[in-house]
């Protein structure tokens, strides 16, 4: 599906991640963060309700998504509303390749509430998204998670996936874990790498009046970060391939990884908050809220939209829910409420 011959990135993103009627299934978003897993969820036809602890997250979502996210910091006894589907994106730093790796001992640790949403609400179906280190260094950490979780009555499906496979121009690699009750049939790749070029077109080569340049310190900082690390192509986005994984560090971080655009004229500018929204495959009307530092982190915490919505359309699948059009289609069904008075 991407890319068409007649249709560029932005105005595919824009097609496809539309806000669809929803006919009664409901996805309970937990760390929801800006909204993007739920994006892909919302355009798939599956109606969200997110929980997330950041302001100017929530006020992301609820702007963009017209779905109510309540802010909370999550833990085992938060009320939560029945729902067919829990997802969601348990805190990645206590298993990231580049942290400290504690996994149970960090206080960042998502999984407690995760596994007590799944315990309390038994969803048809849940999924979360975690990064790659959690089948490293703390693997036996994830083996108690999905130890967990099966003890609950669910099979366990989880495979890592790499979003440059399903639409989005960033090698960005990720595990997506699944509970039903079969073997989850997870979604096959459906494109070429998309790249730099095809997603920022002529803003690669442009000069917005908030452009933010490196100084001549900052260039000589970075030649020497390069050397050091052993690079064998400067870390320039490159508009031949996708970009590198964007995170809130090298978007918002003034380090010598930083995500940075190569002008024609040489110079180098920070990578704008619209362009690494474009690159995570959020749409161009998708609208960010708070300073830009929280933007910027909103978009590096972010489960790419496009992606999000290949994993929606497999979870439709896998319940086995008729679609017509590509929406899905539910005779007689009736919303459950979502009030958190109402709530377990």
């Amino acid at each position: 599906m991407l890319l068409s011959a007649v249709m560029n990135y932005p105005d595919q993103l824009a097609s496809i991640l539309k806000l669809r009627k929803s006919s009664g299934l409901l996805a309970v978003d937990l760390f929801a963060g800006c909204g993007g897993l739920a994006l892909g969820f919302e355009a798939a036809g599956i109606e969200t309700i997110g929980f997330e602890k950041e302001f100017d997250a929530c006020e992301t979502y609820r702007h963009n998504l017209n779905s109510e996210c309540h802010q909370v910091i999550l833990d085992t006894s938060t009320k939560l509303p029945a729902c067919d589907i829990l997802i969601g994106g348990p805190p990645c730093q206590p298993f990231s390749v580049g942290g400290l790796q504690l996994g149970l001992d960090d206080s960042r640790d998502g999984f407690p509430a995760f596994i007590s949403a799944v315990r309390r609400l038994r969803p048809k179906l849940f999924l979360f998204e975690n990064v790659r280190g959690m089948l490293y260094s703390n693997r036996h950490y994830f083996d108690k998670i999905v130890s967990a979780l099966s003890e609950i009555g669910y099979l366990i499906s989880y495979k890592l996936l790499n979003a440059q496979d399903f639409g989005v121009p960033q090698r960005r690699e990720r595990l997506i874990v699944i509970g039903h009750e079969r073997v989850f049939a997870f979604p096959l790749p459906v494109s070429e790498p998309i790249t730099v070029g095809d997603a920022l077109l002529t803003l690669a080569s442009s000069v917005p009046p908030e452009s933010k340049f490196l100084t001549e310190s900052m260039d000589r900082y970075v030649a020497n970060y390069e050397r050091a690390s052993k690079c064998i192509r400067p870390r320039d986005l490159h508009l031949d391939r996708p970009a590198r994984t964007l995170t809130c560090r090298n978007l918002a971080g003034a380090t010598g990884d930083m995500q940075r655009v190569l002008l024609p004229d040489g110079r180098r500018r920070r990578l704008l908050v619209r362009e690494a929204a474009r690159l995570q495959s959020f749409p161009d009307s998708f609208e960010f809220f708070g300073g830009e530092t929280s933007r910027y982190n909103q978009i590096g915490n972010a489960v790419p939209p496009i992606f999000a919505w290949h994993l929606a359309k497999a979870v439709l699948r896998q319940l086995e829910v008729p679609q017509q059009d590509g929406i899905p289609v539910f005779k007689g069904r009736i919303k459950r409420p979502i009030q958190p008075e109402l709530a377990i």
